[in-house]
């Protein structure tokens, strides 16, 4: 089997990387589109209608405002609650549509559900990639770019072949913990940081070792 989303081999649907990645925007949505909802306000028009909080919107505004009217709390809750009302479909078929509740509360049912999707639900890589597009739509409103990961260097870790992994490892700006997105293991101590930084091949050792102080300062 291989990841929907970057096609390397796993034993589900996503590999670990991108289950981690889902997980991460699944926790921050509600909060993020709330903050959407501080950058929008009532359009005097008419009721229901938005634009943008942050410059003039006259008749010669740039802003699109057909593209923002889409970008907002109720969009967001409505497409994560279709797809909260999927998964438990798939997963129970004998239940009824799930209780009443919010954006908040359909991310966190759905980051709930995460070993089951990642394992057994097909549209896994769908829902990853809905989610990702709600994020950027919202971060285009609140003016706030999803961070560029930095390259630490290469996968030190053994694996069940008694090699060396080699795979890419890259981090978000403050990620304390990550997952090897090949071999699956785990950074998440000093130790692990230490190691990773010592066995780095020479060109490396400068990514490696910013990102390992950048993750625990104390131990930098």
């Amino acid at each position: 089997m291989t990841c929907e989303l970057c096609g390397n081999a796993t034993s589900g649907y996503l590999c670990t990387r991108h289950r981690e990645e889902l997980a991460a925007r699944l926790a921050e949505l509600p909060a993020l589109y709330d903050e959407v909802g501080e950058c929008l306000v009532p359009r005097r028009s008419g009721w229901g209608e938005i634009v943008a909080t942050h410059g003039a919107a006259g008749p010669q505004s740039p802003i699109n405002e057909d593209v923002l009217d889409t970008v907002n709390w109720g969009r967001a809750a409505e497409v994560m609650r279709l797809w909260r009302i999927d998964v438990r479909r798939v997963r129970w078929p004998h239940r009824g549509a799930p209780p009443p509740g919010g954006l908040a509360e359909d991310c966190r049912w759905l980051a709930q559900q995460l070993d089951w999707i990642t394992a057994a639900y097909p549209a896994a890589g769908d829902l990853a990639r809905e989610v990702w597009t709600l994020e950027a739509q919202a971060r285009t409103v609140v003016g706030d770019p999803a961070p560029r990961t930095q390259r630490l260097g290469t996968c030190v870790a053994i694996t069940a072949e008694g090699v060396v992994c080699g795979a890419q490892i890259s981090r978000l700006p403050g990620q304390t913990r990550l997952a090897c997105w090949w071999c699956g293991y785990t950074y998440a101590t000093a130790q692990d940081w230490a190691r990773l930084q010592h066995f780095q091949p020479a060109e490396s050792a400068t990514p490696a070792s910013e990102g390992a102080a950048a993750a625990h300062p104390s131990h930098a």
